[in-house]
Protein backbone atom coordinates (compact mmCIF):
# COMPACT_ATOMS: atom_id res chain seq x y z
CA UNK A 1 0.00 0.00 0.00
CA UNK A 2 1.02 3.44 -0.82
CA UNK A 3 2.39 5.49 2.14
CA UNK A 4 -0.08 8.33 2.50
CA UNK A 5 1.27 11.97 2.45
CA UNK A 6 2.90 13.92 5.44
CA UNK A 7 -0.06 16.15 6.64
CA UNK A 8 1.18 19.57 6.24
CA UNK A 9 0.43 21.90 9.22
CA UNK A 10 -1.01 19.37 11.69
CA UNK A 11 0.66 17.43 14.15
CA UNK A 12 -1.11 13.84 14.07
CA UNK A 13 -0.88 12.34 11.36
CA UNK A 14 -4.27 10.35 11.74
CA UNK A 15 -7.61 9.58 13.59
CA UNK A 16 -6.72 7.92 16.97
CA UNK A 17 -9.30 5.34 18.27
CA UNK A 18 -11.46 6.44 21.08
CA UNK A 19 -11.02 4.14 24.09
CA UNK A 20 -14.19 4.95 25.34
CA UNK A 21 -16.37 3.90 22.29
CA UNK A 22 -16.93 0.53 21.46
CA UNK A 23 -16.87 0.74 17.36
CA UNK A 24 -13.84 1.50 16.05
CA UNK A 25 -12.40 0.91 12.46
CA UNK A 26 -9.23 0.10 10.54
CA UNK A 27 -7.72 0.23 7.15
CA UNK A 28 -6.86 -3.13 5.48
CA UNK A 29 -4.26 -3.62 3.27
CA UNK A 30 -6.11 -5.09 -0.11
CA UNK A 31 -7.20 -3.39 -3.31
CA UNK A 32 -10.17 -1.28 -2.05
CA UNK A 33 -8.20 0.64 0.17
CA UNK A 34 -5.35 0.99 -1.33
CA UNK A 35 -7.69 3.11 -3.95
CA UNK A 36 -8.94 4.98 -1.21
CA UNK A 37 -5.35 6.06 -0.17
CA UNK A 38 -4.16 6.95 -3.63
CA UNK A 39 -7.72 9.12 -3.85
CA UNK A 40 -7.62 10.59 -0.42
CA UNK A 41 -7.40 13.98 0.53
CA UNK A 42 -5.00 14.83 3.57
CA UNK A 43 -5.77 18.09 4.09
CA UNK A 44 -8.46 18.38 7.34
CA UNK A 45 -10.68 21.46 7.83
CA UNK A 46 -10.89 22.78 11.24
CA UNK A 47 -14.74 22.67 12.58
CA UNK A 48 -16.27 24.55 15.32
CA UNK A 49 -18.44 23.50 17.42
CA UNK A 50 -20.57 25.52 20.65
CA UNK A 51 -21.18 24.12 23.80
CA UNK A 52 -23.55 25.26 26.92
CA UNK A 53 -21.27 24.39 29.87
CA UNK A 54 -23.21 24.92 33.47
CA UNK A 55 -19.74 25.92 34.95
CA UNK A 56 -16.23 27.19 33.79
CA UNK A 57 -14.05 26.80 36.59
CA UNK A 58 -12.45 23.66 37.55
CA UNK A 59 -10.63 22.66 40.73
CA UNK A 60 -7.56 21.26 40.22
CA UNK A 61 -6.70 18.46 42.38
CA UNK A 62 -3.52 16.87 40.61
CA UNK A 63 -0.62 17.46 43.52
CA UNK A 64 2.04 18.06 41.26
CA UNK A 65 0.74 20.95 38.69
CA UNK A 66 1.37 24.38 40.36
CA UNK A 67 -2.06 25.27 39.78
CA UNK A 68 -5.22 25.64 41.96
CA UNK A 69 -8.20 26.26 39.14
CA UNK A 70 -8.09 26.23 35.88
CA UNK A 71 -10.56 28.00 33.07
CA UNK A 72 -10.70 26.67 29.27
CA UNK A 73 -12.26 28.79 27.16
CA UNK A 74 -11.87 26.29 24.23
CA UNK A 75 -11.56 22.33 24.13
CA UNK A 76 -9.28 20.67 21.63
CA UNK A 77 -6.77 23.35 20.37
CA UNK A 78 -5.71 23.90 17.12
CA UNK A 79 -1.84 24.77 17.24
CA UNK A 80 -1.64 20.79 17.15
CA UNK A 81 1.57 20.48 18.88
CA UNK A 82 2.16 16.68 18.65
CA UNK A 83 3.33 16.42 22.12
CA UNK A 84 0.24 17.87 24.01
CA UNK A 85 -1.28 16.25 26.94
CA UNK A 86 -4.77 17.79 26.91
CA UNK A 87 -5.04 15.62 23.70
CA UNK A 88 -6.46 12.35 25.87
CA UNK A 89 -9.05 14.91 26.92
CA UNK A 90 -10.64 14.95 24.01
CA UNK A 91 -12.01 11.57 24.12
CA UNK A 92 -14.12 12.37 26.95
CA UNK A 93 -16.12 14.48 24.39
CA UNK A 94 -16.68 11.76 22.32
CA UNK A 95 -13.46 12.41 19.48
CA UNK A 96 -10.12 11.69 19.34
CA UNK A 97 -7.01 12.67 20.08
CA UNK A 98 -5.61 12.50 16.68
CA UNK A 99 -6.67 14.60 14.23
CA UNK A 100 -10.10 14.85 15.92
CA UNK A 101 -8.16 17.01 18.46
CA UNK A 102 -7.14 20.01 16.61
CA UNK A 103 -9.66 19.98 14.12
CA UNK A 104 -12.80 19.53 16.02
CA UNK A 105 -12.55 22.65 18.57
CA UNK A 106 -15.26 23.26 21.03
CA UNK A 107 -15.95 26.95 21.78
CA UNK A 108 -17.60 28.34 25.07
CA UNK A 109 -19.18 31.51 23.87
CA UNK A 110 -20.88 31.80 27.93
CA UNK A 111 -17.45 31.57 29.52
CA UNK A 112 -17.26 35.40 30.53
CA UNK A 113 -20.87 35.38 31.47
CA UNK A 114 -20.22 31.99 34.10
CA UNK A 115 -17.07 32.95 35.63
CA UNK A 116 -18.66 36.58 36.45
CA UNK A 117 -21.53 34.65 38.11
CA UNK A 118 -19.16 32.36 40.11
CA UNK A 119 -16.75 35.48 41.32
CA UNK A 120 -20.28 37.28 42.85
CA UNK A 121 -20.54 34.00 44.43
CA UNK A 122 -20.39 34.85 48.34
CA UNK A 123 -18.75 31.61 49.24
CA UNK A 124 -15.93 32.00 46.52
CA UNK A 125 -12.52 33.18 47.87
CA UNK A 126 -10.02 34.28 45.33
CA UNK A 127 -7.47 32.69 44.08
CA UNK A 128 -5.48 32.38 40.99
CA UNK A 129 -7.14 31.24 38.33
CA UNK A 130 -5.33 29.49 35.34
CA UNK A 131 -6.30 30.53 31.80
CA UNK A 132 -5.23 27.45 29.40
CA UNK A 133 -4.82 24.56 32.02
CA UNK A 134 -5.60 22.36 29.44
CA UNK A 135 -5.71 24.04 25.71
CA UNK A 136 -4.27 27.19 24.98
CA UNK A 137 -6.78 30.25 25.50
CA UNK A 138 -5.22 32.19 22.04
CA UNK A 139 -5.78 30.07 19.73
CA UNK A 140 -6.41 31.09 16.58
CA UNK A 141 -10.01 31.43 16.91
CA UNK A 142 -9.81 33.74 20.05
CA UNK A 143 -9.00 36.35 17.60
CA UNK A 144 -12.17 36.67 15.86
CA UNK A 145 -14.10 35.07 19.07
CA UNK A 146 -12.39 36.96 21.91
CA UNK A 147 -13.79 35.00 24.92
CA UNK A 148 -10.48 35.38 26.15
CA UNK A 149 -10.17 39.20 25.67
CA UNK A 150 -13.79 39.19 27.45
CA UNK A 151 -12.91 37.12 30.21
CA UNK A 152 -9.96 39.60 31.28
CA UNK A 153 -12.47 42.36 31.24
CA UNK A 154 -14.23 40.31 33.75
CA UNK A 155 -10.79 39.37 36.18
CA UNK A 156 -10.01 43.28 36.09
CA UNK A 157 -14.15 44.37 36.74
CA UNK A 158 -14.08 41.83 40.25
CA UNK A 159 -10.48 43.09 40.82
CA UNK A 160 -9.04 38.64 40.70
CA UNK A 161 -5.83 37.52 40.06
CA UNK A 162 -5.22 35.19 36.78
CA UNK A 163 -2.49 33.49 35.67
CA UNK A 164 -2.40 32.77 31.71
CA UNK A 165 -0.20 30.20 29.86
CA UNK A 166 0.15 30.63 25.74
CA UNK A 167 2.55 30.21 22.82
CA UNK A 168 0.33 32.59 20.54
CA UNK A 169 1.85 36.25 20.18
CA UNK A 170 -2.25 37.08 19.86
CA UNK A 171 -1.79 38.18 23.57
CA UNK A 172 -0.34 41.17 22.56
CA UNK A 173 -3.70 42.37 21.58
CA UNK A 174 -4.90 42.59 24.87
CA UNK A 175 -1.65 44.21 26.29
CA UNK A 176 -4.62 47.23 27.36
CA UNK A 177 -6.10 45.32 29.95
CA UNK A 178 -3.14 43.48 30.98
CA UNK A 179 -1.76 46.36 32.01
CA UNK A 180 -4.08 46.98 34.22
CA UNK A 181 -4.52 44.25 35.56
CA UNK A 182 -0.76 44.29 36.47
CA UNK A 183 -0.48 47.89 38.16
CA UNK A 184 -2.87 46.00 40.96
CA UNK A 185 -0.49 42.75 40.59
CA UNK A 186 -3.27 40.64 39.20
CA UNK A 187 -1.92 39.06 36.60
CA UNK A 188 1.27 36.68 35.54
CA UNK A 189 2.15 34.79 32.30
CA UNK A 190 3.71 32.20 31.22
CA UNK A 191 4.91 31.87 27.58
CA UNK A 192 5.37 28.41 26.00
CA UNK A 193 8.86 28.47 24.08
CA UNK A 194 10.04 25.22 23.81
CA UNK A 195 12.96 26.17 20.78
CA UNK A 196 14.53 28.51 19.36
CA UNK A 197 14.92 26.64 16.34
CA UNK A 198 11.70 27.56 13.71
CA UNK A 199 11.99 24.37 11.86
CA UNK A 200 11.90 22.36 14.99
CA UNK A 201 8.87 24.55 15.76
CA UNK A 202 7.16 24.00 12.70
CA UNK A 203 7.15 20.45 12.98
CA UNK A 204 6.52 19.81 16.84
CA UNK A 205 3.74 23.14 17.03
CA UNK A 206 2.34 23.88 13.11
CA UNK A 207 -0.02 26.26 14.22
CA UNK A 208 1.33 28.17 16.25
CA UNK A 209 3.08 31.84 16.17
CA UNK A 210 7.03 31.60 14.81
CA UNK A 211 9.91 31.51 18.02
CA UNK A 212 10.39 35.37 16.37
CA UNK A 213 6.87 36.21 17.42
CA UNK A 214 7.10 34.57 20.84
CA UNK A 215 10.35 36.22 21.42
CA UNK A 216 9.03 39.17 20.63
CA UNK A 217 5.76 38.99 22.72
CA UNK A 218 7.97 38.20 25.91
CA UNK A 219 10.15 41.48 25.32
CA UNK A 220 6.60 43.87 25.05
CA UNK A 221 5.23 41.87 28.06
CA UNK A 222 8.05 42.74 30.00
CA UNK A 223 8.73 46.54 28.74
CA UNK A 224 5.01 46.92 29.87
CA UNK A 225 5.71 45.92 33.17
CA UNK A 226 4.05 42.70 33.04
CA UNK A 227 5.40 39.61 35.43
CA UNK A 228 6.64 36.94 32.68
CA UNK A 229 8.09 34.07 32.65
CA UNK A 230 8.61 30.74 30.01
CA UNK A 231 7.75 27.26 29.94
CA UNK A 232 10.32 25.04 27.91
CA UNK A 233 7.28 22.29 27.95
CA UNK A 234 8.03 19.57 27.21
CA UNK A 235 11.96 18.87 26.53
CA UNK A 236 12.38 16.17 24.41
CA UNK A 237 15.54 14.36 24.81
CA UNK A 238 17.35 14.70 21.17
CA UNK A 239 14.92 17.55 19.71
CA UNK A 240 15.22 20.45 21.86
CA UNK A 241 17.38 19.04 24.56
CA UNK A 242 20.37 20.74 23.61
CA UNK A 243 18.63 24.26 23.57
CA UNK A 244 18.74 24.57 27.30
CA UNK A 245 21.20 26.79 28.01
CA UNK A 246 20.97 29.37 24.63
CA UNK A 247 17.46 29.08 25.26
CA UNK A 248 17.30 30.52 28.84
CA UNK A 249 19.93 33.07 28.14
CA UNK A 250 17.41 34.47 25.11
CA UNK A 251 14.81 34.54 27.20
CA UNK A 252 16.65 36.46 30.14
CA UNK A 253 18.26 39.01 27.96
CA UNK A 254 14.00 40.01 27.10
CA UNK A 255 12.93 40.37 30.88
CA UNK A 256 11.95 36.65 31.45
CA UNK A 257 11.24 36.69 35.35
CA UNK A 258 11.98 33.07 35.35
CA UNK A 259 11.94 29.57 33.43
CA UNK A 260 10.04 26.11 34.34
CA UNK A 261 10.46 22.85 32.48
CA UNK A 262 8.68 19.34 31.90
CA UNK A 263 10.46 15.92 30.48
CA UNK A 264 7.79 14.97 27.73
CA UNK A 265 5.76 12.23 28.81
CA UNK A 266 3.27 10.12 26.35
CA UNK A 267 -0.08 9.00 27.97
CA UNK A 268 -2.88 7.23 26.53
CA UNK A 269 -2.76 7.77 23.05
CA UNK A 270 0.05 10.43 22.31
CA UNK A 271 2.77 7.39 22.57
CA UNK A 272 0.82 6.33 19.06
CA UNK A 273 0.27 10.00 17.76
CA UNK A 274 4.00 11.11 18.47
CA UNK A 275 5.64 7.70 17.56
CA UNK A 276 3.57 7.92 14.26
CA UNK A 277 4.70 11.60 13.98
CA UNK A 278 8.26 11.04 14.70
CA UNK A 279 8.62 8.42 12.20
CA UNK A 280 7.67 10.10 9.82
CA UNK A 281 9.12 13.44 10.23
CA UNK A 282 12.62 12.39 11.78
CA UNK A 283 12.87 8.54 10.89
CA UNK A 284 17.03 8.66 11.38
CA UNK A 285 16.54 9.58 15.05
CA UNK A 286 12.47 8.01 16.03
CA UNK A 287 14.23 4.76 17.56
CA UNK A 288 16.83 7.12 19.62
CA UNK A 289 14.51 9.68 20.96
CA UNK A 290 11.99 7.04 21.48
CA UNK A 291 14.13 4.83 23.50
CA UNK A 292 15.71 8.15 25.81
CA UNK A 293 11.87 9.10 26.46
CA UNK A 294 11.68 5.78 28.53
CA UNK A 295 14.47 5.94 30.12
CA UNK A 296 13.15 9.39 31.58
CA UNK A 297 10.19 7.22 32.53
CA UNK A 298 11.28 3.65 34.00
CA UNK A 299 11.14 2.45 30.82
CA UNK A 300 8.04 2.98 29.45
CA UNK A 301 6.86 6.04 27.27
CA UNK A 302 3.67 6.49 29.86
CA UNK A 303 4.23 7.76 33.30
CA UNK A 304 1.57 8.44 35.55
CA UNK A 305 3.33 8.84 39.07
CA UNK A 306 2.74 11.93 40.75
CA UNK A 307 5.96 13.88 41.22
CA UNK A 308 7.91 11.78 38.65
CA UNK A 309 5.53 12.04 35.43
CA UNK A 310 6.83 15.32 34.60
CA UNK A 311 10.35 15.30 36.05
CA UNK A 312 11.33 12.12 35.15
CA UNK A 313 14.17 10.33 36.57
CA UNK A 314 16.92 7.86 35.39
CA UNK A 315 20.33 9.11 33.87
CA UNK A 316 18.68 11.02 30.78
CA UNK A 317 16.44 13.38 33.39
CA UNK A 318 19.41 13.45 35.51
CA UNK A 319 21.60 15.41 32.61
CA UNK A 320 18.05 18.02 31.78
CA UNK A 321 18.11 18.69 35.04
CA UNK A 322 21.75 19.39 35.99
CA UNK A 323 21.59 21.89 32.54
CA UNK A 324 18.58 23.34 33.90
CA UNK A 325 20.39 24.21 37.43
CA UNK A 326 23.52 25.54 35.38
CA UNK A 327 21.20 27.64 33.11
CA UNK A 328 19.11 29.07 35.73
CA UNK A 329 22.22 29.31 37.62
CA UNK A 330 24.42 31.66 35.25
CA UNK A 331 21.51 33.92 33.65
CA UNK A 332 18.71 33.88 36.32
CA UNK A 333 20.58 34.72 39.71
CA UNK A 334 17.93 36.91 41.27
CA UNK A 335 14.81 35.30 39.84
CA UNK A 336 11.39 34.67 41.93
CA UNK A 337 8.44 33.06 42.31
CA UNK A 338 5.66 35.00 41.15
CA UNK A 339 2.92 35.75 43.54
CA UNK A 340 -0.47 37.51 42.48
CA UNK A 341 -2.65 39.86 44.86
CA UNK A 342 -5.95 38.03 46.54
CA UNK A 343 -6.70 40.68 48.97
CA UNK A 344 -8.73 42.93 46.57
CA UNK A 345 -11.01 40.64 44.64
CA UNK A 346 -13.57 40.76 48.29
CA UNK A 347 -14.11 44.61 48.43
CA UNK A 348 -15.26 44.58 44.33
CA UNK A 349 -17.46 41.02 44.48
CA UNK A 350 -20.62 43.30 43.41
CA UNK A 351 -18.06 44.95 40.51
CA UNK A 352 -17.77 48.05 42.26
CA UNK A 353 -15.46 48.98 45.50
CA UNK A 354 -17.04 48.22 48.63
CA UNK A 355 -17.56 50.95 51.37
CA UNK A 356 -16.94 48.70 53.83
Amino acid sequence: MKTPTFIKGRGAQSQVHNKFIELSHEERDDFLNYCAVEDEDRTVKTTFIETFPKSIINKVTSPDVGMSYSLNPYQGCEHGCVYCYARNSHEYWGYGAGIDFESKILIKKTAPQLLEKKLQSKSWKAATIALSGNTDCYQPIEKSLKITRQLLKVFLKYKHPVGIITKNALIQRDLDILTELAKDNLVSVYLSITSLNEQTRRLLEPRTASIKKRLETLSKLTEAGIPTGVMMAPIIPSINSHEILPLVKEVSQRGAHRVGFTIVRLNGAISHIFSEWIRATMPDRADKVLHQIEQCHGGTLNDSRFGKRMTGDGEMAHYIHQQFAIAKAKYLKDSAKISLNCDLHQHYKTGQLSLF
